[in-house]
């Protein structure tokens, strides 16, 4: 449970932040992290805070990323002690940060933000996913947060070494992490990452595990669970709200709902470094502009051609990059 804590950087406080929020300090404003970004909760240095967003702060943000995420630094005005409640003033500047666009809007959406470490979770059973993770993987080096992808439900695994075998062949150079929160199976390395003042996300879909593992790290039943649906292992989103736990020992984690779409927005450097062999093939192609699609000299079709990279793959590249890019254009 996350408890009042008179050093801040037992919940990631910097240097940066500190110098970012020296011209709120001299407003009389006091710094304060969001905890639970359903219920406007955040935690200060004397505690528990309700983040008040008042009407002209809700008309001045002219898009989703600019209201309060989960992990964020907020600058809030304290407008009552009894409750404390603090009126939110400004956003410190985030890093570490995941937004997706909506599929149902376009719009951006930030998922968590000053993260240090994404835990792309998918289970080894009928939910392993590599187009997914391919997604969760441009997502994460888009938000500048180190990847590592948690294959969850070893126990049930049916062919285990085939599944790390295909995630590696598609996160190469990726730390990849197999796990089982019944049996406690990878839970150590996943703490490895999380230590004092950092902190770490759970991305992935509904039925993956997410809350279960929280669960196991944490030491407590924080997060609801419910049984997976025996014909498809489709979870049923226990998770409504994104949260930030305190992790015994030291570091935060943020455990999120699961996501049903993950729209990829920013900069073509996250897909060109998560389909890496593809642009190191496409730089050998006759034509500086080859499309992959038959032209004579492509290297990239010539490699589907001898077995050493899956239509797949490149089809998932196209479609990512396509996506980026429309996104891009919406966005100008």
């Amino acid at each position: 449970m996350i408890t009042p804590s008179e050093n801040l950087t037992d919940l990631g406080w910097t240097g940066a932040h500190e110098s970012q929020f020296r011209p709120h300090a001299d407003d009389g404003y006091v710094p304060a992290r969001v905890i639970n970004e359903a219920n406007h909760q955040a935690l200060t240095a004397r505690g528990p805070i309700s983040v008040v967003i008042q009407r002209r702060s809700a008309r001045e943000a002219s898009s989703p990323v600019e209201r309060p995420a989960v992990g964020d630094w907020l600058a809030l005005e304290l407008v009552s002690e009894a409750p404390l409640q603090g009126a939110l003033r400004a956003i410190l500047p985030r890093t570490g940060t995941f937004i997706r666009q909506r599929l149902s809007d376009g719009q951006p959406q930030v998922l968590a933000a000053n993260v240090d470490t994404a835990f792309l979770v998918s289970g080894l059973d009928a939910d392993l996913n590599l187009r997914r993770i391919e997604r969760y993987l441009v997502l994460a080096l888009d938000g500048g947060v180190t990847p590592v992808v948690v294959l969850n439900k070893v126990d049930i695994a049916v062919d285990l070494d085939r599944a790390v075998a295909e995630v590696h062949r598609i996160a190469a150079g990726t730390r990849v992490i197999v796990t089982s929160a019944v049996d406690g199976t990878g839970l150590g390395e996943m703490r490895d990452f999380l230590t004092p003042g950092t902190t770490a996300c759970l991305l992935g879909s509904s039925g993956v595990g997410k809350s279960t593992l929280t669960n196991a790290i944490l030491g407590e039943e924080r997060q609801a669970t419910k049984a997976l649906r025996e014909d498809d292992s489709k979870g049923r989103h226990t998770t409504t709200n994104r949260e930030l736990f305190a992790v015994p020992g030291g570091g935060l984690l943020i455990d999120t709902p699961g996501l049903r779409t993950v729209g990829v927005l920013g900069e073509s450097d996250a897909v060109q470094a998560t389909f890496d062999e593809v642009e190191r093939l496409a730089r050998e192609c006759r034509f500086n502009d080859c499309h992959h699609e038959g032209e004579p000299g492509c290297a990239v079709g010539a490699a589907i051609d001898a077995g050493t990279l899956s239509a797949d793959r490149l089809a998932s590249h196209h479609k990512l990059e396509a996506e980026r890019q429309y996104a891009e254009i919406r966005s100008d």
